[in-house]
């Protein structure tokens, strides 16, 4: 379905990955997945980010977020697996991923845009979500009110077009009870100075 949200293009399939695949690529994402928890600098300081991360890709993909810089882990067999159904679901091709591991309720992930460089213009995001079902919410960097959705297992979310430019969005804490959440926010990283993606066999 596709989300009223004016001046973005955001399509929201709520069971993309049905019950027990969604199951085993959870399982998969928590076995195979080099989990860390990043340093990240936010107003002038150091701050540990609140949530466990890892940046994957295709040799080349480096990636700056938060004013650090993140080289590829390589593509765990699982994940590399996943990719072909997300980009023919997304009618884009990637070449690396955001993976996110939310613990609990209180990892979260502030108010940002899929905006850096490395994404180009009008980026294509497909955000697989996998585990607890939490609450994504987007706001218009204009002004108004924030829109909610939750996100459960095995769904899919896909940002297109200007939606970075017209909005922002976040995971909020909760003060719920619920388990562990997988977040895997699929991209395809350019060089900013020559406009080539890297992975560039992959059209």
């Amino acid at each position: 379905m596709r989300l009223e949200l004016p001046g973005a293009d955001v399509v929201f399939d709520p069971v993309w990955l049905p019950g027990p695949a969604a199951d085993a690529a959870l399982a998969a994402m928590q076995r195979e997945v080099a989990w860390s928890q990043p340093r990240l600098r936010l107003y002038g300081r150091e701050v540990a980010s609140p949530r466990l991360a890892c940046w994957i890709g295709d040799p080349g993909t480096d990636y700056t977020y938060s004013r650090t810089r993140f080289a590829p882990a390589p593509w765990p067999p699982a994940l590399a697996a996943l990719r072909p159904a997300v980009e023919e679901a997304a009618g884009a091709c990637f070449n690396a991923v955001l993976a996110n591991l939310y613990r609990d309720g209180d990892d979260a992930m502030g108010w940002h845009a899929d905006d850096e460089p490395e994404l180009g213009p009008e980026p294509v995001i497909a955000s697989l979500s996998l585990g607890a079902t939490r609450r994504f919410l987007f706001k218009p960097r204009a002004g108004g009110a924030s829109v909610g959705i939750d996100l459960p297992h095995g769904s899919l979310l896909v940002m297109r077009g200007a939606t970075q430019t017209h909005y922002r969005h976040a995971l909020p804490r909760t003060r719920r009870p619920v388990g562990p959440r997988v977040n895997l926010t699929f991209r395809r990283i350019r060089n900013p100075h020559t406009d080539a993606y890297a992975g560039a066999h992959r059209t």
